[in-house]
This record gives C-alpha cells, sequence and structure tokens, in this order.
C-alpha cells in the first residue's frame, strides 16, 4: 500500500507505465461547492491521460460525478484516449430539492429538481487484440460478473437492511467461479440506497427481471407510470425470491460507524452532508448565498461526501482482477482505499488535502492492523 499527500498529477507522474489494475475514484464534481478550491472544475483531460498511462491495457476506470457536469466528466475522460463502455446510476432518496419557488401566477414552479442519483463513468484502457487474450496477458479487460452477482436470499428480511449483509456482499463469490444461477443475478448498471422512497418506485415479484403485469391506468392517472408506483406497497421484506425487484440493486448509504472506523484518537468537527451523496451536501447549502442551511452532527470522519464501504468494495471487486492494484488518484477521506484492503487488493491513494489525508491513512491502517 502507497498513499501520498499531494497534487495526483505530480505523483502519477512518478508511477510506472502500466503498473495498475484498476481506478476506482471519487472526484471533484465542478460545482463549486462551498466556493471550494477543488471543486471548481472536473478533472482535467491531462490527468486522465495520466491515469490512462499508468493503467493496464484492458484497465477499467470507475469515476463518481454530478449529474450537472457528467457530460464534462466523461468527455475528458474519452479525450485522453479512454473508451467509455457504460453509465452506472447511484441512486438514493435523501437528496432534497435546492429551488427558487416562484410566486403569483406561477405559484408552483420552481427551478430545480430532486437530486436522486450519481452517475458512474465506466472506461476502459484500449488494448489490442481480443478481451480473452489481454485477461490472460495482463488480467485486465474483463469485468468480475460471478464475483459481483446479486444473490437469492433464503431468509426473510428487509431491502433496507445495511452491512455485511446487505445483497452486494450476499452474493459475493469472490474470484471462484460458479454456476450463474446458483451465484445469483447478472449486475446491473443501476445501484440504490435501500431507502424507502426508491424501494417504493420498484415492483413486488417472483423474479425480477420478468415483470409481466398487466398494468392499467387507475380513474383520474395520465400516465401509465404514475399507476407502477400506485400499486406498489410500502413492505419491502420478501422470502426466498420474492418480494421488492429492488434487492437486486441494492447498497446502504454510509453510516456514522461506516465513516468514523478507524478514527477512535480524532477530534470531531462539523461536517456537512453525511450520506455520501451530492444531493446531501447541496441540500445544506442555500443555492443563492451559498451558505449552509443547517449544520449535521459533528463527525470525526467531516468529509461531505463518505462513499459507503459496500459500495465500494463492490465496485472495486467488479473491475479489478485478483491480488491487483487500485489506484485513487482523489482519495478523500479513504473509502476507495478502505474497500479495496478489505476485498484483499493492494492499494494506491492520492489526496491532496492534508486533513482528509489524515483520516483516509487512519481507516485504512485500521484495515490493515485487522480492525475493522
Amino acid at each position: 500500500m502507497r498513499l501520498y499527500n499531494g497534487d495526483c498529477l505530480e505523483v502519477m507522474r512518478e508511477l510506472p507505465d502500466c503498473s495498475v489494475d484498476a481506478i476506482v475514484t471519487d472526484p471533484p464534481y465542478g460545482l463549486s461547492f462551498m466556493g471550494k478550491k477543488w471543486d471548481y472544475d472536473v478533472p482535467s483531460v491531462e490527468i486522465w491521460a495520466e491515469c490512462l498511462r499508468v493503467l493496464k491495457p484492458g484497465g477499467h476506470l470507475l469515476a463518481f460525478a454530478g449529474t450537472r457536469t457528467q457530460h464534462r466528466m466523461a468527455v475528458r475522460i474519452e479525450d485522453a484516449g479512454f473508451e467509455i463502455r457504460d453509465m452506472i446510476a447511484w441512486v438514493y432518496g435523501s437528496g432534497f430539492p435546492k429551488s427558487h419557488n416562484l410566486k403569483d401566477d406561477w405559484q408552483g414552479w420552481g427551478t430545480a429538481l430532486k437530486p436522486a442519483l450519481e452517475p458512474i463513468t465506466v472506461a476502459r484502457k484500449p488494448f489490442p487484440g481480443t478481451v480473452a487474450a489481454n485477461v490472460l496477458a495482463h488480467g485486465t479487460g474483463g469485468l468480475n460478473v460471478d464475483g459481483c452477482r446479486v444473490g437469492k436470499e433464503s431468509t426473510k428480511r428487509s431491502c433496507n437492511d445495511v452491512g455485511a449483509s446487505s445483497s452486494f456482499n450476499m452474493a459475493a463469490t469472490g474470484h471462484k467461479r460458479t454456476n450463474g444461477s446458483e451465484a445469483g443475478r447478472w449486475p446491473a448498471n443501476l445501484i440504490h440506497d435501500g431507502s424507502e422512497e426508491v424501494v417504493g418506485l420498484f415492483p413486488q415479484t417472483a423474479s425480477a427481471g420478468h415483470y409481466t403485469k398487466s398494468l392499467s391506468k387507475p380513474e383520474g392517472s395520465k400516465q401509465i407510470f404514475g399507476s407502477v408506483i400506485g400499486q406498489q406497497t410500502r413492505s419491502n421484506t420478501y422470502a426466498g425470491d420474492n418480494g421488492s425487484a429492488a434487492r437486486f440493486f441494492y447498497c446502504a448509504k454510509a453510516s456514522k460507524k461506516d465513516r468514523d472506523e478507524g478514527l477512535e484518537g480524532f477530534a470531531t468537527k462539523q461536517s456537512v452532508g453525511g450520506g455520501g451523496s451530492i444531493g446531501d451536501y447541496l441540500a445544506d447549502v442555500d443555492s443563492a448565498s451559498g451558505k449552509f442551511g443547517s449544520e449535521k452532527a459533528p463527525a470525526k470522519n467531516f468529509h461531505p461526501t463518505v462513499k459507503p464501504t459496500d459500495l465500494m468494495r463492490y465496485l472495486c471487486r467488479l473491475i479489478t482482477p485478483p491480488d491487483g492494484v487500485i489506484l485513487d488518484p482523489f482519495m478523500g477521506s479513504g473509502s476507495t482505499g478502505k474497500a479495496a484492503k478489505l476485498e484483499g487488493f493492494d492499494f494506491i491513494g492520492i489526496e491532496l488535502n492534508p486533513e482528509y489525508f489524515a483520516i483516509a491513512e487512519a481507516r485504512i491502517d485500521a484495515v490493515q492492523k485487522g480492525l475493522l
């Protein structure tokens, strides 16, 4: 493991060519959040070009983004030489709209939608020949489908349950090849936080992905989609292979325990947000003045967008070969590093902010010492 407190462009220039198996990162979204200098723009083409250089041929890059600047993020990644392969949507229910509500004749009109998802760009370094040949040569180029299948549950439990029993971990088969029907369902490009609001959008079904119930518009409804919502119950429990289809896309949000593990000796500090999503901390900023609208409880890990460890473990496992090296050039408070070490991967992390670096170092070190 190598952790660097410095500028990612300068540090990456010192890394050898083709020395990294995967990159999983949560970079600045370019929203000028609270006037923070680090968030004035999405990472440059030059930074992504260094990521491309240090990746092995066929190596994957996963980069979180904000919905308003996802296009700039993806274009710069592509302009650096990456091949855009897909986009994963991380959906959550906790965000609040920061809208300027109009009055008088325009009562009921506003200026913003409710934030409910963050896109994750899925990109890959180009390579010559076939995927099969590249995997044999470098171990990279494919996705660990069996290791990331979503499993069937044998006991009755809630979609909102969190922790090690979440569906991401439940069906994880590591790097052992299993029969697909036994291992679970094919991983999708949709992941959600398990909130009641999001789960309620999914049908109750005995076989997710094969929903064939005939839909009819209820009286007064103008859209068939509305009838889908209306027919759902708020009961999220299921037994065996029955229940809400939401269970096949579930990942809990970062809990306070998850955020602060390994930071026992750290002082608490006022934090912003708390769930790890852009919606959480934008909800606490007045869109006109840029000032805090409310304060959050003090936390030892006061980084504004701490991603849940379960989510980061899943993403690391999805694109990294056994014993591979994961790079995070925008390490923040170390969620990727914590996840990588828990999954048995080597890790290289870079963070410019010294306070965040200290938090990341402690969280990852706690895994190294077997404390988590």
